[in-house]
């Protein structure tokens, strides 16, 4: 059975390419729902427009489906609420030197 823990520790594996971050730590994700063998990841970039907004979505849901069990993922990707530096971890900010 997948576990939420299982999904974190993947989308642990993702990066914004212009940040030496994951996405977990950027506070990007908002959301992951798992329906049995089926993972919905609602997350959010750091701006509209990102010109990597395909990449990153896609490289989560590759990520998410690669994990043992799932069958499906799916990933939604949203701009409420707006994506700020609050969201971010004390780790992230740390390492991008604004702490």
């Amino acid at each position: 059975m997948v576990t939420t823990e299982d999904v974190f520790g993947a989308l642990r594996e993702c990066y914004d390419p212009e940040l030496p971050v994951n996405i977990v730590d950027l506070g990007l994700v908002y959301d992951v729902a798992i329906d049995e063998d089926h993972v919905n990841v609602v997350m959010t970039l750091t701006a509209r427009g990102c010109p990597a907004h395909t990449f990153i979505s896609e490289s989560v849901r590759a990520r998410v489906a690669q994990i043992p069990g799932v069958k499906s993922a799916n990933v939604q990707v949203v701009w409420e609420p707006p994506w700020d530096i609050s969201r971010m971890s004390d780790a992230a900010r740390k390492r991008l030197g604004l702490v």
